[in-house]
């Protein structure tokens, strides 16, 4: 999954997650830390690092596809640049 794309999603649909979903997605996506790294800062599982952010992944995309805040965003960015 393109993460330009999903960083886009967080940050419309950020809220909708667990603290511990926001904190794991950040870590990985923003702060560009390896699944170890992360599983070793909150003593969880590597295995479970993953599990979660193929869970966040998936619930990002389920909100666009019904709100479509991403894609209302830029079609009016879109409209406004013609």
């Amino acid at each position: 999954m393109d993460r330009i794309y999903l960083n886009e999603l967080f940050d419309y649909y950020n809220v909708l997650l667990t603290k511990k979903e926001q904190d794991i997605f950040i870590d990985h996506y923003e702060d560009d830390l390896s699944l170890q790294e992360i599983a070793d800062n909150l003593n969880i599982s590597k295995s479970a690092v993953g599990k979660t952010l193929k869970i966040v992944e998936k619930k990002l995309i389920e909100y666009e596809q019904k709100l479509e805040l991403n894609k209302k965003i830029i079609k009016e960015n879109l409209l406004q640049n013609e």
